[in-house]
């Protein structure tokens, strides 16, 4: 059984203070993902960020405290793809890939569009690029689990509030309408609807108005896998036990074996 963590951490230091690293200890994952690490090789000085027993991989973004992706596997990959060539995917930290025989896993961090019309242009942008990419890996073969914050709620039942959030970035039609042909035509899977239809399953609260007390929150951390790999899928959880950051760890397990 392989066992896949992906998890927006909103700053590894952060996350670590609140004890995500002794939580992570006693999950026995194969392999992690994390997002929003915000913390430049120089800065990752605890002992904390390299678990024992695991390859440590990470992706940073120029600019520092910002954005910011990385891979903890206990097999060795092999081969790690950092990136995917063009923009703000490679300058920003956005996209990690390993490579295990046949097998892809990813932490992918898509851009938010919150902070404004020139981000939502950025996160457009990154879209149609992607979407290319997806297509490709539609037809190459291999088998792929795409992890990370995808920053988009796919569903009417993946937000508490979707009636007053249509046009807010995050529930745009034009967002939804592209899951829709990444989990149609391009034939991806999300892993955790494919067990789970239940509603009020969420995985991001805002920081305001005790959103996370009252779970007022949307579904936008993913693990999305290609069509090829869709059956193995053997069960899904979203951790909310204890608080690490604003999201919730997204864990996956696949009748998969990559030792």
């Amino acid at each position: 059984m392989l066992r896949v963590i992906t998890a927006n951490v909103n700053g590894i230091r952060s996350a670590a203070k609140k004890g995500f690293f002794s939580w992570l200890s006693k999950q026995n994952a194969d392999v992690i993902c994390l997002q929003e690490t915000r913390c430049q090789e120089s800065l990752r000085t605890d002992p904390q960020f390299f678990p024992q027993h695991y390859h440590t991989y990470f992706f940073d973004a120029e600019k520092k405290g910002y954005s910011g992706v990385a891979l903890y596997t206990k097999t060795k990959p092999t081969a790690i793809h950092q990136g995917l060539g063009w923009g703000i995917a490679d300058t920003e930290g956005r996209y990690l890939q390993a490579d295990f025989g046949p097998l892809s896993v990813a932490s992918l961090y898509l851009p938010s569009g919150t902070s404004g019309e020139g981000r939502q242009d950025v996160k457009y942008e990154f879209m149609q690029k992607y979407d290319e990419r997806l297509a490709a890996h539609k037809n190459d073969g291999r088998q792929y689990i795409l992890c990370g914050d995808w920053n988009i709620a796919h569903k009417e039942i993946d937000i508490k509030n979707w009636r007053t959030n249509q046009k807010t970035s995050g529930f745009l039609p034009e967002e939804r309408a592209w899951l829709d042909k990444v989990l149609g035509p391009l034939e991806f899977i999300d892993a955790f609807r494919a067990l789970n239809k239940e509603s009020e399953q969420y995985t991001w609260w805002s920081q305001r108005s005790r959103a996370r007390e009252k779970n007022v929150g949307w579904r936008i951390d993913y693990q999305i896998v290609s069509q090829n790999i869709g059956d193995t899928i053997r069960a899904a959880s979203i951790y909310k036990d204890e608080f690490f950051s604003d999201h919730a760890p997204l864990i996956v397990d696949y009748d998969l074996n990559i030792a």
